[in-house]
């Protein structure tokens, strides 16, 4: 049904992280702070945007749009279909040379998650999911796991929660694996690489729709804090609360992320 927004979302992804790949490879990547205060910003945030927006609109010129590196357009709120990324998901790794940042490109119709592609340009991974037609994983249909237990569970939590003691009370019956980049642990999940990813703390509707997508079309559940689907394209972009699994433990570990 959303073949063709597939192939041009997928084309322009790829074509985005051969950008940020070049400048990844650089002995040293120059970056300097957001205006907002919230993280670094380096050049190949910039070529990928630049990329993936002029690829997206020429395909797609009805669409709207919001991405983390442009002046955000009210007019998306008018449009039912729109196209949310992030040029590089996980920015400050990519500067510390951490292979767990993304390119993430997301499409939503009507608030909810249609469609998603992640590529790590780093290790040349590719995700990609379309709700209820299934999810890839480097070129192959993959699923989320069926583990149910917390027992021997994979859960993608942020290095710096981890660093500040917030899991500390889980002990050793949960595995936790620290991992930067929103979208690629949603990613991970959806290739049935680890069970679930959790956190309280907001993110950006740009972190998040291409994973999310990703996660559903895998078979997989999600929602914020309150228990609730994410909805899309909203005025403030900003949702509270981060939960992507499988679906036979998406209940346990929304209560580990009430309980943080």
């Amino acid at each position: 049904m959303l073949e063709q927004e597939l192939n041009v979302a997928r084309t322009a992804a790829l074509a985005a992280a051969e950008a940020v790949r070049a400048i990844y490879l650089r002995d040293d990547v120059a970056h300097t702070e957001k205006a907002d205060g919230k993280g670094p910003l380096t050049e190949a945030d910039l070529a990928a945007d630049r990329i993936l927006t002029e690829a997206l609109m020429a395909a797609f010129p009805d669409d709207g749009l919001l991405s983390e590196e442009t002046t955000d357009n009210p007019s998306r709120l008018a449009k039912r279909r729109v196209w949310i990324i992030d040029p590089l998901d996980g920015t400050r790794e990519f500067t510390e040379k951490i292979p767990e940042f993304v390119v993430s490109v997301g499409l939503t119709i009507d608030g909810k998650a249609a469609l998603g592609v992640l590529v790590n340009p780093a290790t040349g991974e590719v995700f990609t999911g379309v709700v209820g037609e299934g999810a890839t994983y480097n070129g192959k249909p993959c699923t989320v796991t069926d583990h149910g237990t917390l027992q021997g569970a994979r859960l993608l939590v942020s290095r710096s929660e981890m660093k500040k003691g917030w899991f500390d009370s889980y002990g050793d019956d949960v595995a936790l694996r620290p991992c930067g980049s929103v979208a690629y642990k949603f990613g991970l999940v959806a290739a049935g690489l680890a069970e679930a990813t959790f956190t309280p703390k907001p993110r950006n509707e740009w972190d998040l729709l291409g994973g999310v997508a990703c996660v559903l079309a895998a078979g997989g559940a999600s929602c914020d804090l309150t228990g609730d689907d994410y909805v899309f394209n909203r005025p403030d972009p900003l949702q509270h609360g981060v939960l992507g699994s499988n679906a036979a433990l998406r209940d346990t570990v929304y209560g580990l992320m009430r309980d943080v």
